[in-house]
């Protein structure tokens, strides 16, 4: 397991923490990997009934770590080899519930994973966003479908294409979120309903979202988004975007075809 994920079991509920604060939570192949593991064990473990998914420090997670993704960018390896897809895959499969505690921002994957979470608690000030388009890439973990589903066409190409961000209670009126409560109670409140989930029937609450759920269309969305993601993380527009994060200045984009 990376050092930066933890996982406590209790009750039935298995907690997962993003535990990278100085950093944001932004997310490496060694945490991915790290959650990748949790997951997958999760399924196949009766002691787990439920999952939930939440971060130290005053941010869910500021998205993919930049660093990793530029030593990406220069490398061969198809993006499948990742452990990023992975962990998506075992998000698609997964077939027990997974509840989030969102406090502070989720950026990117931080937001997108939340599209395959059950149940979401979101701070009232949080700050959820998807800014792929802003560091030239394109949707991932199953987002193009997902994010549209929830929250309508219009709204989710404005989110994809301008990456501002929306407010913990924006959130819940747009379907994104369950609940939206003050920061300070964003952690209890999710670990009750983990814990009133937890005390249903287990096998009636995997079948339901297996019924709720494609899994297997799931997998194979991402892997067509894991193709457009993966030919635009080695793009012009991307490293230039990438420097440009980096260098703390606008990317520009005007010399690129």
């Amino acid at each position: 397991m990376s050092e930066h994920i933890r996982t406590q079991l209790a009750d039935g509920v298995l907690t997962l923490t993003l535990d990278r604060a100085d950093k944001k939570n932004a997310i490496t192949q060694a945490m991915y990997s790290a959650l990748s593991e949790a997951v997958e064990q999760a399924r196949t473990d009766d002691a787990v009934r439920v999952l939930l998914l939440r971060a130290e420090g005053d941010s869910f997670s500021a998205g993919n770590d930049i660093g990793d993704f530029i030593a990406i960018g220069s490398q061969t390896e198809q993006p499948f080899d990742m452990s990023v897809f992975r962990f998506l895959k075992a998000l698609a499969d997964l077939d027990k519930p997974l509840v989030a505690a969102v406090k502070g921002r989720a950026v990117g994957i931080g937001l997108t994973m939340l599209l395959h979470c059950d149940l979401v608690v979101v701070a009232e000030d949080a700050l959820l966003s998807v800014p792929f388009v802003n560091l030239a890439l394109a949707p991932e973990a199953a987002s193009s479908l997902l994010l549209p589903a929830v929250i309508g066409h219009q709204r989710a190409f404005e989110m994809f294409a301008l990456g501002e961000p929306l407010d913990g209670k924006t959130a819940v009126a747009w379907g994104l979120a369950n609940r939206a409560v003050p920061a300070d109670q964003v952690e209890a409140t999710a670990a009750d309903l983990a814990a009133r989930v937890a005390a249903r029937a287990p096998n009636s609450l995997r079948k339901t979202k297996r019924l709720m759920r494609d899994a297997e269309g799931l997998w194979t969305l991402m892997q067509r988004e894991g193709e457009a993601f993966g030919s635009q993380m080695k793009s012009p527009e991307a490293m230039e975007a990438f420097m440009a994060f980096t260098q703390k200045r606008a990317p520009d984009f005007s010399k690129l075809g």
